[in-house]
């Protein structure tokens, strides 16, 4: 299997997990052959791109962190507290906490996961998308970092609602297509502190989750918003919901910008190390995160092209790759099953990763 940006997608190739369009409806299935019209579809809720299943990647599996079921619940729920939330409704929270006690559960059972594949989402629905994978991504640097079961739920209601405070905030600022100006910022970085005391307010949770969403926008150096607080000043949570937050926002598409690849995210991330981020947070994130999902393509310094076949959680830069053409033309691929490993052969310790062709 590996993962094919929508721009390049061809009637004929058969589609490698199943694709879920909006409302969280079943778009496409595993093993359904595209047509044109599936590929305009594709294009049109402005996918990234999908994973697909074929000669070159048969023997490489991609492995869901969580199971699609129930992350799709996860953002069915999101998306329900949201509308409430906006409606003035009261928000029925019940569901949404019982979704989030069974994905801990699912990812506490695996110590040695790591985020390892590209997020399949709707641009229209990037809000929902969003709020699960910062849940998701928070979780996982939390089991990195040693956190118990409780303290990880706990860190998760609080990563999943860290953008609840945006439903008070109006929507021509929360979509506008370009830069805002400096009086919708300060509106704009109000959704903090009105996510905070909204859900004090509303919901019952700990104070720690309440202050997670508080202060996500904080920044290492004391740049950040609400309160301008610096380095062990700002609450764990925060400082883990704001790896998270920033990195999967990175790797999204939104209305004034493009994404970037994984790894150019990481090099962000990493660049920001001691400035806007912790770095013991960061080190938790490099660990459970890899810049080069499996499944994408990459190019080689020597020239090669392969697909990423396998990770490794103590070096991510370093993954095992399929080999499958000399150039970047699907054309001259090969099919003959050759592998550099570049963590584990020391003879390719000069090959590196120099572009990833997947996005």
């Amino acid at each position: 299997m590996r993962f094919v940006p929508s721009s390049c997608l061809k009637p004929g190739m058969v589609t490698g997990k199943n694709l879920y369009g909006l409302n969280n409806e079943l778009m496409l299935a595993a093993g359904q052959k595209l047509t044109n019209v599936e590929i305009l579809r594709i294009n049109y809720l402005k996918f990234q791109g999908i994973y697909i299943e074929d000669k070159l990647s048969e023997d490489i599996e991609v492995e869901d962190i969580i199971d699609a079921s129930l992350k799709n619940k996860a953002v069915k729920s999101i998306k329900d507290v949201f509308e409430q939330t906006k409606d003035g409704r009261p928000s029925k929270d019940c569901h949404l906490k019982e979704t989030i006690e069974k994905i801990i559960d699912e990812i506490w059972v695996k110590p040695d996961v790591i985020y390892n594949m590209i997020d399949l989402k709707v641009f229209d629905d990037y809000t929902y998308y969003h709020s699960v994978n910062v849940f998701v991504l928070s979780v996982i640097i939390g089991i990195s970092l040693g956190l118990k079961k409780d303290d990880l739920y706990n860190l998760g209601l609080g990563a999943i609602l860290h953008d609840i405070g945006k439903v008070f905030i109006p929507k021509e600022i929360i979509y506008k297509n370009g830069k805002l100006t400096q009086e919708e910022f300060e509106i704009m970085k109000s959704h903090s502190e009105k996510g905070c005391m909204y859900l004090r307010k509303n919901w019952n949770v700990t104070m720690e989750s309440t202050v997670g969403v508080l202060t996500h926008h904080e920044k290492y150096n004391g740049t950040g918003y609400p309160y301008k607080l610096k380095s062990d000043k700002i609450p764990e949570y925060g400082k883990i919901i704001a790896v998270s937050d920033v990195y999967d926002a990175l790797i999204s598409d939104r209305p004034y910008r493009k994404a970037i690849i994984p790894s150019e995210a990481m090099e962000y991330i990493m660049g920001g190390s001691g400035i806007y981020f912790d770095y013991e947070i960061v080190s938790a994130f490099f660990k459970k995160v890899m810049p080069f999902p499996v499944g994408t393509t990459v190019k080689l310094s020597n020239g090669l092209t392969g697909i990423v076949a396998e990770n490794y959680s103590s070096n991510g830069l370093r993954p095992k790759i399929k080999i499958i053409s000399e150039n970047e033309t699907e054309s001259d691929c090969q099919f003959n099953d050759v592998y550099y490993d570049l963590y584990k052969d020391r003879s390719l310790l000069n090959v590196t990763i120099v572009k990833s062709l997947s996005m």
